[in-house]
């Protein structure tokens, strides 16, 4: 055997030969050894390439051939060669998988740049966003006081805007000033209030611009009126009196506020407790109905005007069995039409308890006789200087306008009156010194006081009282002798009127 022949053969043993042909060969040689071999045979001197070498084993011959070859034999007769066997088999099942996962990887690349395609517009856009928020927060370090700082500084300028137009108003004036005095006085009364505010609570600002809101309308109601040449009001009759001839006229709504419960509750009642005993310290009371517009369930209670402007120190009572807009309240009690029945009840506001109920004679009940455009309002109690009322109508009565003064202890009946207005055609009714004054409705912003009847004479006429409004629908009216004011229920809004009277001849 020659000697380079073992270290061929060792070498295809590493790429992949048959194994058992090889010991067969070379049994004394190992690949290791082969690589070094000192080969002591002859060679075929100088180099050969591409050649072919044959080898046998055994007994038997077995000849093999091998191309692509070189080899060469240094100085000292040790043989080195190279050989380059071909791989003939292509590797389909790899390059698939590689295929495959070139794919999956295309998809994720795709969704990544999408991804970063976003990112840099939302980048962009903060990009903007930041630079406002950083000149925005620049003026407002340069800035010696804060926002809510300034926005007291501004009602005061208004303020001191109104003052001097009141003061212009009442040298223009000429002969009676009382509504110019009162506007006067309620300017004063708003300075003192904003000072009080800014060292309590600087967070009501709303709220005060809200009253000085009315305050500038009730200007620019004076100062029209100046210029229209509308004679001026008589004087004020005194408070909780009957000196005088019966409503003329209506100022514009006082907006008071949002009822405490919110937009979806429009249908209630509110207004302030009169006791002849002590007319002016009457607390406030809302009662919104539920959003079904029939049961009254929650009503509050506020001491004072202040306090209802700003949500504070309220006090909030529950009750299952009132039902309807009809509320009133007088003398430290409400009263209010018992759920589903004609029964009136009288309710303690003190101890939140029904102290008595009674049945109200023949009166219809359930939305079979109740006002215009507002429901389950078939029983509405009314206060005024002489006591408590409720109005109502009857089968008997074909759906006309009944007036019965009730006592108030015992909502007994005292007297009856029956008029000759349908009630279903009324948008609401108040009593004044014994007088019914009824309303309807002219369009979305405009009621009218076209009826009256005077208990204390039993006549009955037309009136044509304009009665602006805020909302579509008034859902109450309650007056309060003391203040001469309506209090209006008005699509869950809170307002005010003032009332002006004819002056009674001496």
């Amino acid at each position: 055997m020659q000697p380079g022949f073992p270290f061929l053969l060792a070498l295809l043993s590493l790429l992949g030969s048959d194994a058992g042909d090889l010991v067969d060969l070379t049994p004394e040689l190992s690949p290791t050894s082969v690589l070094q071999s000192d080969f002591t045979s002859s060679f075929t001197s100088g180099s050969k390439s591409s050649s072919n070498w044959s080898a046998s084993s055994g007994s038997g011959s077995r000849t093999q051939s091998f191309s692509n070859f070189t080899g060469s034999k240094d100085d000292r007769g040790t043989c080195q060669c190279s050989i380059t066997l071909p791989d003939t088999t292509f590797p389909v099942e790899r390059v698939e998988r590689l295929e495959y996962r070139a794919h999956i990887l295309y998809e994720k690349f795709q969704k990544e740049l999408s991804k970063v395609k976003e990112y840099v517009q939302l980048i962009t856009i903060y990009e903007k966003k930041f630079v406002n928020l950083t000149l925005r927060v620049e003026i407002m370090e340069k800035d010696s006081i804060s926002y809510t700082e300034l926005d007291f500084e501004l009602i005061k300028i208004e303020v001191k805007e109104m003052e001097k137009l009141i003061i212009q108003l009442k040298d223009g004036f000429s002969g009676s000033s009382e509504i110019v005095d009162q506007l006067e006085v309620e300017i004063r009364n708003m300075t003192l209030l904003v000072e009080k505010l800014e060292t309590l609570d600087k967070t009501n600002v709303l709220a005060i611009r809200r009253e000085i809101l009315a305050l500038k309308n009730k200007l620019k109601e004076c100062e029209a009126s100046k210029s229209e040449n509308i004679p001026v009001a008589p004087p004020v009759p005194a408070p909780g009196t009957c000196t005088h001839g019966g409503v003329v006229n209506i100022s514009r709504p006082f907006i008071v506020q949002l009822n405490w419960r919110g937009f979806s509750y429009k249908y209630g009642a509110w207004g302030r407790d009169y006791s002849p005993e002590n007319p002016d310290k009457g607390q406030y009371w809302v009662a919104p109905l539920n959003p079904d517009g029939r049961m009254l369930e929650y009503y509050q209670l506020h001491n004072t005007m202040d306090d209802l402007l700003l949500y504070r120190h309220a006090k909030q009572s529950r009750i299952t069995y009132g039902q309807g807009s009809g509320t009133a309240v007088y003398k430290n009690n409400m009263y209010v039409n018992w759920y589903n029945t004609g029964n009136i009840a009288k309710i303690n506001l003190t101890t939140n308890t029904v102290s008595v109920t009674q049945n109200l004679p023949y009166a219809a009940y359930n939305n079979r006789f109740s006002y215009a455009n507002v429901g389950w309002q078939d029983i509405d109690f009314a206060v005024d200087e002489s006591g408590l009322w409720v109005i109502y109508s009857t089968e008997a009565s074909t759906g006309n306008m009944v007036i019965s003064k009730l006592n108030d202890t015992t909502l007994l009946v005292l007297n009856t009156w029956h008029t000759k207005q349908y009630k279903p055609s009324v948008s609401n009714a108040f009593m004044i010194c014994g007088v019914l004054y009824a309303t309807r409705t002219l369009n979305t912003r405009t009621e009218e006081i076209f009826y009256y009847y005077d208990t204390n004479t039993g006549k009955e006429g037309r009136l044509d009282i304009i009665m602006h409004k805020m909302q579509e629908t008034v859902q109450s009216i309650n007056y309060h002798p003391f203040d001469q004011k309506l209090f209006v229920y008005n699509d869950g809004y809170l307002l005010n009127y003032d009332l002006i009277f004819k002056q009674e001849p001496h």
